[in-house]
């Protein structure tokens, strides 16, 4: 009976410090210095995944200042020409709207910027639509007009834009 009380403490001994484990018993030291080891990889695997997630807001910020600024020479050539149509002057009275006739492959940025520039107004929002052109006869021949792309821009309350060239 008074073996088992000490193979008892033996064991506890090699769970509490491997180190003194090894002396009691040979086995119990490498079975706890496994456990130790793997404990260590698995700290040492957690730690570094914690900064890499710190790392991706400053990464965002870095790709915010590489945006492109919009050249104004491109700014000048987006908006082709102002759009007066029946139509038009509805959305303008209703929505507060201005219809232009851009360039197809300007994008929706890049047409406020140049309605910003070009007129001095604050655009709330722009949409736009692609109009496909139409194939018609033209004498013998079969042909097609050319694709268009409207902009509807949304100014600003209070702000508006005079074609007219009065009041300028």
């Amino acid at each position: 009976m008074s073996t088992a009380p000490e193979a008892a403490k033996a064991g506890k001994a090699a769970k509490a410090d491997p180190k003194t484990a090894k002396a009691a018993d040979p086995k119990a030291a490498k079975a706890a210095d496994a456990k130790a080891e793997k404990a260590e990889k698995a700290e040492k695997a957690a730690k570094p995944a914690k900064p890499a997630a710190a790392k991706k807001p400053a990464a965002k910020k870095a790709d915010v200042a590489k945006r492109p600024v919009h050249a104004p020479g491109r700014l000048a050539q987006i908006l082709v020409a102002p759009i007066v149509s029946e139509k038009a002057t509805m959305a303008a009275e209703k929505h507060n709207q201005v219809l232009f006739k851009v360039l197809r492959d300007a994008t929706k940025p890049e047409i406020k910027a140049a309605v910003e520039l070009m007129f001095k107004v604050t655009v709330d929002s722009v949409q736009t639509v692609q109009h496909k052109g139409k194939v018609k006869r033209f004498g013998k021949s079969i042909g097609r007009r050319d694709h268009v792309k409207k902009a509807y821009v949304s100014l600003a309350a209070g702000q508006e834009l005079n074609f007219s060239g009065e009041g300028a």
